[in-house]
């Protein structure tokens, strides 16, 4: 294999290039987005995946645009890659960049296709309660996610993760199934496979909406949302016409009308439905710090029988 081009942003992807580079892979030339402004100055801040780049001392292009873009459609084919490797790259690829490598572009995605394909694949699958995971390289095509699977791995999901917990773990598997794809590929041992999309699922991108907490829910159901939207949209309610964000929350042994408080000395619970309630353990009030939920009882002084929502 003489040469590959990698396409990345986020930090999901920096462990896969990373693993390219010291398995001895000659990434050619690293495709990120552009710096974006970031923090309260708004100063520009190059992606995980540029300064990755930039330890390793890898050529870097950043591109607004990629679908008619001449200059950067030459600048690939010149480099003639045996292979294309996007991980969390954030552009559509192209026909044309579809095209062009002999091995195809190698996309890892962090569900087991063809179950949640899309934007947020580890946030959905915590969000729906699953108990497995994992990671899936595949060649793109034409389609959101719907390429022939080429390896997969699979891990649990630990009841106590959440999607920034996780995301780390599927990243690190991942580094190693795209040097084990390429490897097979390049030896030819590999025979890919279509999705049944019959089984398909879809992780659509996070709105700010999906974090507000519906108490008809079951308190199963909202814990899992909870674990799987953090860090955002995380978890929101109302409380005295402000929101209220929870942060940590357990089912209990209670039953409550959904969104009725009732508290018991240092603990808080809320009902939801089914018959079922949660215990909340982090709160985090508007315009204040994150609190444990026995110091949110002491400040705000909530009453049995008042209601989260309303």
């Amino acid at each position: 294999m003489s040469s590959l081009i990698f396409c990345g942003t986020p930090r999901f992807a920096v462990p896969t290039l990373e693993a390219l580079v010291h398995a001895g892979f000659p990434v050619r030339l690293v495709v990120t987005q552009p710096d974006r402004p970031r923090g309260r100055g708004l100063a520009l801040a190059p992606s995980p995946v540029k300064q990755s780049a930039l330890a390793l001392d890898l050529p870097i292009t950043q591109p607004e645009s990629i679908k008619n873009n001449e200059e950067f459609r030459a600048q690939l084919t010149a480099l003639k890659p045996d292979a294309i490797i996007v991980v969390g790259y954030g552009r559509i690829i192209p026909q044309w960049m579809i095209d062009l490598p002999r091995l195809g572009n190698i996309n890892l995605h962090a569900s087991l296709l063809p179950k949640y394909r899309g934007a947020a694949p580890i946030q959905w699958a915590i969000a729906r309660g699953e108990g497995t995971t994992g990671v899936t390289t595949m060649r793109i095509d034409a389609g959101l996610d719907t390429g022939d699977i080429l390896l997969q791995k699979e891990i649990p999901i630990q009841p106590s993760d959440t999607a920034e917990s996780l995301a780390p773990a599927l990243a690190a598997i991942g580094a190693d199934l795209i040097v084990e794809t390429l490897r097979a590929l390049h030896a030819g041992t590999i025979r890919p496979r279509p999705q049944d999309s019959e089984k398909a699922t879809l992780a659509p991108i996070l709105k700010k909406e999906d974090g507000r907490i519906d108490f008809r829910r079951t308190a199963q159901e909202i814990c899992n949302r909870l674990r799987g939207f953090q860090p955002w949209p995380g978890a929101f309610t109302t409380f005295r016409s402000r929101n209220l964000n929870f942060w940590e929350a357990a089912a209990a042994q209670r039953s409550l009308p959904p969104g009725e408080l009732l508290v018991d000395r240092d603990l808080l619970f809320v009902g939801c439905g089914d018959g079922t309630a949660l215990t909340l353990l982090e709160a985090q009030p508007e315009g204040k710090k994150r609190m444990a939920v026995r110091d949110f009882i002491r400040g705000y002084r909530p009453q049995a029988g008042e209601k989260l929502g309303s």
